[in-house]
């Protein structure tokens, strides 16, 4: 990690962290928030469902976290959700946008209009952001249009996020990749 990097979000107004399926990147995104010393808060994207993997999985994260996290669940308003949680006292982190953009696909809403004004919502939150995204475009094509659709929705809500976000972590294996800024240190809160 670059000595410029600090691994705290009270640093940073906001911080985009992506990467691939199981990189690390969630634990990454929860370190920074713990390193801050402010209020952890736990903005869950994902929808409960009868998957018994998937609560399984839920079920990890919340052990990992421990009591001091307080939980809030948004499956579509993240924006809404983020205007009433963000605080100078508290760290948010947002786990995952790309759930996010499922749910907001599936409930038949319009993509770029959604992503565009989240992260127009980014800079005017008065407390630090840490939002978690999956690269999914590293891949093979996919072979249906649902798929390639959500690939490439996908791929444009990173883009937009890493723009809006002051700083953007790539992490693979485990191992944060300091992606913005590239050159400079990272901004003050």
């Amino acid at each position: 990690m670059p000595d410029s990097f600090s691994p705290s979000p009270q640093k940073h107004r906001s911080i985009l962290v992506t990467g691939g399926a199981r990189s690390g990147k969630s634990a990454f995104a929860q370190s920074l928030v713990e390193a801050s010393g402010l209020t952890p808060v736990y903005l869950a994207t994902a929808q409960h469902s009868g998957d018994a993997e998937m609560a399984a999985r839920i079920g990890l994260h919340r052990a990992a976290r421990g009591p001091r996290w307080q939980l809030v669940e948004e499956p579509l308003e993240l924006a809404a959700a983020l205007a009433r949680e963000a605080r100078a006292d508290r760290a948010v982190m947002v786990d995952c946008l790309t759930l996010w953009l499922s749910n907001v696909m599936f409930a038949g809403l319009e993509t770029d209009a959604r992503m565009h004004h989240l992260a127009q919502a980014v800079s005017g939150l008065p407390g630090p952001v840490v939002f978690v995204t999956n690269e999914v475009g590293s891949g093979i094509v996919p072979d249906n249009r649902l798929a390639r659709d959500f690939r490439d929705a996908q791929g444009r809500l990173n883009q937009t996020m890493a723009r809006a976000c002051a700083a953007a972590v790539l992490v693979v294996v485990g191992l944060p990749v300091v992606l913005k800024p590239t050159a400079a240190p990272l901004p003050a809160l």
